[in-house]
Parts: structure tokens; C-alpha cells; sequence
């Protein structure tokens, strides 16, 4: 029984190894089927580091302010009984926005106006006894002044007069209605707003140690959200004369043409100041830099070296690399790569060190320094 009970467990045992055997020897070729497979090769678009000269700019965030500007108030109390403006049309200097209440002072003219007649009449008079020695020196002095101030007071109605009929001090455009038909206005009393912005000016700041570039005349070109990146150039007019103490920012005012008047005062824009001198740089596209907290990389496309196990190819080495100032679709490599290094340009997240791959440049993005996006 006993001799039974060990036969069978040394059969078992044996049937045992037996299995472990074959298992070890089908994990071997399995792994050693897995050492050798070769993902294929993946298909990449590249692009060429290349030396270019950019123009070197200094930017800056600025505001828009009108070459002139103000909000035209009533300068004497009065009643409004005419207004003969459209908010937001356009208006030429001189022309009269908005007529007030001047029935007294046209009924006050011609009392002065009378007045001033029987002056001139009385002055004449006596001016004629004075030459034939009729009259004193002095009848016919009083008699001049009373003149002088007979005129005097017509010329003042009058100014009371032309000071009720609110005139544009400027060409510009109107802004938003602020008074009504038949409304009272007191003194100095909100009309409208009147800004002249064709031309218009751009102010914004530099640092202190940027001073000894800037000069009057440099080109400024300004971008703003509301034209989609479209740029407009101007150039630089002022110069502030004092340093502000406070963040030691070199204050200047450019000149933009705004033809279309999409530019209005207020709108904050980016301000970029062209330098006469340009920068030369070693470009890729921007699309190529895998970013990195610790460090941006690239992946650079090398031939693979023919072997005894692999058939020579294209593949990746993961480069390192410091950037400098992006433009456009480029960006600047400051070190870590050379003229002429081919880089993948497009899908650098799904690359690995050492990966095999296939160049097709039959779908390479277009790549501009200067990009305008197209309308959706």
C-alpha cells in the first residue's frame, strides 16, 4: 500500500516537471520573439533648422488715446430748443450741435443795438460842433465813450448769444446723445462726446535701459484683438522727457493711421517698436518643441546605421534644446541644435527615443513667420 502511495507521488512529480519544462520553453521563445520584433517604422513630417535674420522688436502693452478729445458742455445755463446732430456722426469745427433758449438776449441785442445807433448819431454830432469850437473837449470825450460803451454791450449779447449755439470745437466724431429736446442745461452740463481719431495716438512704456534705442521716428506696429492679429503701423512721435519714478518705465506716444476708425480711444493694444538693426537666429517650427517643465526637447531625425539584425532607416534621438523668441510659426533655438538638422515638425508627443521612422512631408503644415488666419 505504502509502495503504491510513493509511486504514485513520484509519477505525479514527474508529470509535474514534465509540464514546467514545456511552459519554461514556450515563455523563452515568447520573450525571445519579444526582444526581436521591431515596431514599424512610424510616418513623420520634418522640417530644417535654418538660419534666418528677424526684425528686432520691442514690445509692449499700450492704450489708444484720441489726438483730440473732449466732452462738449454747455458753457451757460439755458434751455435746450434745437438739436441738430446724429449720435455718432460725423461733424466738421464750427458746426452748431445744439441751440439753446436766446429769446431775451435777442430781444436785450436789439435794445443795444438801438442804444449804439443813437451813440454813433450823438457821437457824429458831436464831433461836427467840436471842429467848428461849439462843443468842449470834454462834451465831445463823454460823448465817445458812451459810445464805446453802447458797443461794447452789443458785443456782449452777442458773445451770449453765439456761446448758447454749441458748436464742434474740432472735426471728429460724435459720441452718444446726452441732453434732450426742451431739457434745461445748467453750466458746464454733459453734451456729447466729440473725438477726433483719424489719426490716432498710442501710448505705452518701456524700460529706462531701452532709451538709447528709441528715437522719434521708428515704426510701431500694433496688433489688437479686435482686428484678429491684423498689424498697423505708425511711428513714434513723443518721447515723455522724464522717467517715471515710480517703475523707471520710459514713457512714449507713436502716431497709427486709423482710416477705418476700428482703433477707438481707450482699447489697450500690443505694441511692438521695430529696432533699425535685425537678429539672427537658428529657426524651427514652433510645433516641433516638445515642452517640458524640467526642459524642451526635440526630435532630431537620424540615420540608422545598417546591422546584421536591422536594415538601415530614419530614426529619432530626443534632443534637448534652450528656445529664445517665438514669431509666428517659429521659434528661436538658442543652443542644442545645428544649421541644417532635420526635426520632426508635427506629433512630437507620440515619439520615443530611438524610434524608427518614415519621412512623408506630403502633408507638412505651411509654415510663415508672418501668419494671417484665414476667415471661418
Amino acid at each position: 500500500m505504502i509502495k503504491r502511495i510513493i509511486l504514485t507521488v513520484v509519477g505525479v512529480l514527474i508529470l509535474i516537471g514534465i509540464l514546467a519544462g514545456i511552459k519554461s520553453l514556450q515563455i523563452g521563445k515568447m520573450v525571445a520573439a519579444g526582444n526581436q520584433f521591431a515596431p514599424p517604422p512610424i510616418p513623420v513630417t520634418t522640417a530644417e533648422a535654418v538660419r534666418d535674420t528677424w526684425e528686432s522688436l520691442l514690445t509692449s502693452v499700450g492704450s489708444l488715446e484720441a489726438v483730440q478729445g473732449v466732452m462738449v458742455t454747455a458753457e451757460l445755463p439755458g434751455k435746450v430748443v434745437r438739436i441738430t446732430f446724429k449720435p455718432g456722426s460725423m461733424v466738421a469745427a464750427g458746426d452748431i450741435l445744439v441751440y439753446q433758449d436766446t429769446t431775451t438776449e435777442t430781444a436785450q441785442l436789439r435794445a443795444a443795438e438801438a442804444s449804439l445807433t443813437l451813440a454813433r448819431i450823438d457821437l457824429d454830432r458831436k464831433s461836427v460842433l467840436l471842429s467848428k469850437n461849439t462843443i468842449s473837449q470834454a462834451e465831445y470825450d463823454n460823448a465817445n465813450a458812451q459810445y464805446k460803451q453802447a458797443e461794447a454791450q452789443v458785443d456782449n449779447i452777442r458773445s451770449l448769444i453765439r456761446k448758447k449755439n454749441i458748436r464742434a470745437p474740432f472735426d471728429g466724431r460724435l459720441g452718444i446723445r446726452l441732453v434732450n429736446l426742451g431739457q434745461n442745461l445748467k453750466e458746464g452740463e454733459a453734451i456729447v462726446s466729440l473725438q477726433s481719431i483719424d489719426p490716432i495716438f498710442v501710448n505705452f512704456s518701456l524700460p529706462q535701459q531701452q532709451l538709447a534705442q528709441i528715437k522719434p521716428g521708428l515704426t510701431v506696429r500694433v496688433t489688437s484683438d479686435a482686428f484678429s492679429g491684423q498689424a498697423i503701423e505708425g511711428y513714434i512721435t513723443a518721447i515723455n522727457p522724464q522717467v517715471d519714478t515710480a517703475t523707471r518705465n520710459i514713457q512714449l506716444q507713436a502716431t497709427v493711421a486709423n482710416p477705418e476708425e476700428g482703433l477707438r480711444p481707450g482699447m489697450f493694444v500690443n505694441v511692438a517698436l521695430l529696432m533699425p538693426t535685425r537678429e539672427n537666429v537658428l529657426a524651427i517650427p514652433a510645433t516641433s518643441v516638445l515642452y517640458a517643465p524640467y526642459s524642451d526637447s526635440v526630435f532630431v531625425v537620424d540615420q540608422k546605421k545598417e546591422t546584421e539584425n536591422e536594415s538601415p532607416g530614419m530614426v529619432v534621438r530626443q534632443q534637448f534644446v534652450r528656445l529664445g523668441e517665438k514669431r509666428g510659426d517659429y521659434v528661436a533655438v538658442v543652443s542644442g541644435l545645428e544649421a541644417g538638422q532635420s526635426v520632426v515638425s508635427t506629433g512630437v508627443f507620440k515619439l520615443r527615443n530611438g524610434q524608427s521612422v518614415i519621412v512623408d512631408n506630403a502633408l507638412t503644415p505651411d509654415f510663415k513667420i508672418n501668419p494671417e488666419p484665414e476667415e471661418s
